[in-house]
């Protein structure tokens, strides 16, 4: 029989801890806080301050839910310099850990804390990296060398899609069934420079990036379904460099590049069918990687807040649940 806290006349489940993607209007006790919480609609959600990261970059990859994250790769400036440093975050502060076998930025991974894997990177490589929670094995190569690329997945059921290969902006994708990378069906419209989200290699969601490969920002998303892309409702404010999370119909859309500055800080939730503005980043900011988190449940590390600035070490964590207070 389920566990039940009665309050206020009203029975309620009673857990240990949140529900890892619960409904809107949802409500339970957490036992451990000893507080009615209740998940609030999509329009609306905070964001607040996690831990810095050790060393500020930008353009790396990211796998794993907002409280076990590893952050890979990425640079120290603007410009070349790619970094084989990793850090594994536990919700509340940044370790340093095993190192990358490859230099990478604008790269791309999926994945948990304890199994994930990278792919892809500049300078442009096929190169597949496994981790098991402490170190990387290289593993098969993707097909083709990519970078500026987009991820969905886990370490043995993944997609990597778009990007730029030698010849270019590429509309390709690849499939991975955890020992061999397929090519498959691919995007309606090449591009880089993407947002995404997706749990494996049949489900996926892509959006913003650059359709034209001269910086020109797109509104424009697609939806894999195991078998082809579809396109379906564009972003409220077109971008590229923003970062994603969730599932192919529950996703965020998290900072962008976007010719307007006031439009770092945006962010937008997806419910199947069409986006709708959710709060703003404290920090406006891109070159930020996707990642494996929920839909209510965001994380945001890392990045540029402006051309040719410093990388940022802070991060921001989304949360669409709060505290029911007693009046």
């Amino acid at each position: 029989m389920a566990d039940y806290k009665e309050i206020v006349g009203t029975r309620v489940k009673a857990v240990s801890a949140n529900p890892s993607d619960p409904s809107d209007g949802q409500v339970w006790y957490n036992s451990t806080d000893e507080a009615l919480k209740y998940k609030k609609a999509n329009a609306g959600g905070a964001w607040s301050s996690g831990g810095n990261l050790n060393t500020g970059r930008s353009s790396g990859g990211m796998f794993g839910p907002q409280t076990a994250a590893i952050y890979f790769g990425g640079r120290l400036a603007p410009g070349p310099g790619a970094q084989d440093i990793v850090e594994s975050y536990n919700g509340s502060s940044w370790t340093e850990v095993g190192d990358l076998n490859e230099a990478k930025d604008e790269t791309a991974g999926a994945g948990t804390s304890t199994a994930g894997l990278a792919f892809g990177g500049e300078p442009t490589t096929a190169n597949v990296e496994s981790w098991n929670g402490s170190s990387w094995t290289e593993t098969t190569n993707m097909n083709t060398a990519k970078d500026y690329h987009s991820n969905a997945g886990t370490q043995t059921s993944a997609l990597a899609f778009g990007g730029e290969d030698p010849g270019g902006l590429t509309a390709k994708t690849e499939s991975w069934n955890g020992s061999a990378w397929t090519e498959v069906n691919d995007l309606n419209t090449g591009r880089d420079q993407g947002g995404s989200a997706g749990t494996d290699n049949t489900s996926a969601l892509m959006f913003m990036g650059d359709t034209v490969g001269n910086g020109t920002a797109t509104d424009k998303t697609e939806q894999w379904n195991g078998s082809s892309w579809t396109e379906v409702g564009d972003l409220n404010t077109s971008g590229r460099f923003g970062a994603g999370c969730g599932t192919s119909t529950l996703a965020m859309a998290m900072g962008r590049y976007h010719p307007s500055s006031s439009n770092w800080d945006l962010c937008e939730h997806w419910n199947g069918s069409s986006w709708s503005e959710v709060a703003d980043l404290a920090l406006g900011r891109y070159f930020t990687p996707s990642h494996g988190g929920t839909q209510g449940a965001g994380l945001l590390t890392g990045g540029q807040a402006g051309p040719g600035g410093p990388n940022k070490q802070n991060t921001e964590e989304f949360s669409s649940v709060f505290q029911i207070t007693p009046e």
